[in-house]
């Protein structure tokens, strides 16, 4: 807001000095740290009524559809590791009696979750290799063509005969 250096601090305070006196700076400067004290206390409680306010009207959850109306993709994914965390969390089977049917249940769906992970890191994986693959093509197109002579150019062994 003020851009006060200590050269403009130390000249106000020798003003200060010189108009109000030595005997009054004290009550000068108690004063002023009064004031100061108030104005950031009334800047503190209008920042807090206005948060109210916020929350009050949903402002912020405007503001949190806004940031996942601009991310989506960021967004989504966050939703499939809750939903992933919250289904792997719930298929413990050992908090179930083994020789009940719940406990076979239980212990049958956290196989299935540990195949459909399997199956899920290994389609990434199979996913980020195609595109390493198709990424090195490229690649090696791009130097093909830069180490080829264009084709309209005259080769130097032609222009000499």
């Amino acid at each position: 807001m003020f851009d006060l250096g200590w050269t403009e601090l130390l000249v106000i305070g020798i003003v200060a000095l010189i108009v109000v006196g030595p005997k009054d700076l004290p009550v000068l400067f108690r004063n002023i740290g009064r004031w100061v004290g108030k104005a950031r206390g009334m800047a503190r409680e209008f920042s807090r009524a206005m948060n109210e306010a916020a929350d009050e009207s949903g402002m912020r959850d405007v503001a949190k559809t806004f940031k996942t109306a601009t991310n989506p993709v960021g967004s989504a994914l966050d939703g499939v590791k809750e939903a992933a965390r919250d289904m792997t969390a719930g298929l413990d089977p050992t908090k179930y009696d083994p020789d009940s049917e719940t406990g076979k249940l239980a212990k049958e769906r956290a196989e299935d979750a540990k195949k459909i992970q399997a199956a899920t890191a290994r389609a990434a994986a199979d996913r980020k290799a195609r595109e390493a693959e198709e990424a090195l093509a490229k690649a090696n197109e791009a130097e093909a063509a830069l180490n080829d002579p264009a084709p309209d150019a005259p080769q130097d062994s032609e222009s000499k005969t």
